[in-house]
């Protein structure tokens, strides 16, 4: 949706609001030719079904349209259009100060007065453009800390804190709808070994290599992993039950296995062990947490450990 928001920037489409047609007319053709997309509808019900239907970054409004007057439709639009940005142009005949004054009460951004000229126009829009450029980078900000807010930086992995806030979610929705679900647990075998051999900076790069096993073994948008500490690992499989989990976790296994990572001293390898828990379909009424989902998949983790490592032990919780 925001690649589709960032083109419409690029064609600046307008929304005109004027029930004077010469107005209008004049108005979609100084926008048309300097390449913009101009709609045109004279009132503010059709101004409001056009804001629902597509995405207008820009509002030019007369004060005066039937139906409601230039002031309401600018209460409503910042009422109703949160998702996004408008920036409002409000047209007047009127040069009062008064009115400039509820204008910008109302959510009014720039106010020009009638007779609009074409100079006059096209610079009003340039700081629009301005504005919403710069709203536009901020939230792309703002969505880039939020995501690094819940992400391990060098992994990519979800963090500690996501799972908390979903995996209780994931749960509520398997146990609602009588769902399978089952997570697993995995840990690099003899992780430090391969930092005191071969140093950190490999330690980093075999980490990295689990974050691309996973990308290859794990389903897009539906399973997730988080980095559950320095080598040790969690994914959640939504619907999926504990033979579908034991083939995600053996081909994982087999990924990271035949994973080499070349140095200066020979290649560097690992193996991991997993431990799987799965929840079979329970009656809704029951109560689960996610300790005890977790708990359950780190005493197979445990049991594959203690069997020699670098397989693969799961049960249903």
């Amino acid at each position: 949706m925001e690649q589709g928001r960032t083109a419409a920037l690029e064609k600046y489409p307008v929304l005109i609001v004027e029930d004077n047609p010469p107005v209008c007319h004049t108005l979609q053709d100084t926008l048309e030719g300097a390449g913009h997309v101009a709609t045109c509808v004279s009132s503010g019900l059709q101004a409001l079904a056009q804001l629902e239907q597509g995405y207008f970054p820009i509002v030019i409004t007369d004060l005066v349209i039937p139906g409601m007057d230039g002031l309401e439709l600018c209460r409503v639009i910042r009422e109703r259009f949160r998702e996004y940005y408008i920036y409002i142009l409000v047209l007047t005949a009127r040069d009062s100060h008064e009115d400039l004054i509820q204008g910008l009460e109302a959510g009014a951004d720039e106010y020009l007065i009638k007779p609009v000229t074409e100079v006059e126009l096209r610079a009003r829009l340039k700081i629009a453009r301005r504005i919403l450029e710069l709203e536009s980078s901020l939230k792309q900000s703002l969505e880039e800390f939020k995501s690094l807010s819940v992400r391990d930086s060098l992994t990519g992995f979800f963090n500690r804190r996501y799972l908390a806030e979903h995996l209780p979610q994931e749960i509520k929705r398997a146990v609602r709808y009588g769902r399978p679900l089952s997570l697993f647990l995995f840990d690099l075998d003899h992780f430090k070994k391969i930092n005191d051999q071969f140093g950190h900076g490999v330690g980093d790069e075999i980490l990295r290599q689990v974050g691309s096993c996973v990308a290859e073994t794990l389903r897009q948008d539906l399973d997730w992993t988080v980095r559950y500490g320095g080598e040790e690992f969690l994914v959640v499989l939504p619907e999926t039950d504990l033979e579908g989990a034991r083939i995600v976790a053996e081909r994982l296994r087999l990924c990271l296995a035949q994973r080499q990572v070349a140095t200066a001293h020979g290649s560097a390898s690992t193996t991991a062990s997993f431990g799987i828990a799965s929840l079979p379909r329970v009656s809704p009424r029951q109560r689960l947490a996610m300790e005890a989902l977790i708990e359950c998949a780190d005493r197979c983790l445990y049991e594959a450990k203690s069997e020699g490592r670098n397989r693969v032990k799961g049960q249903n919780l």
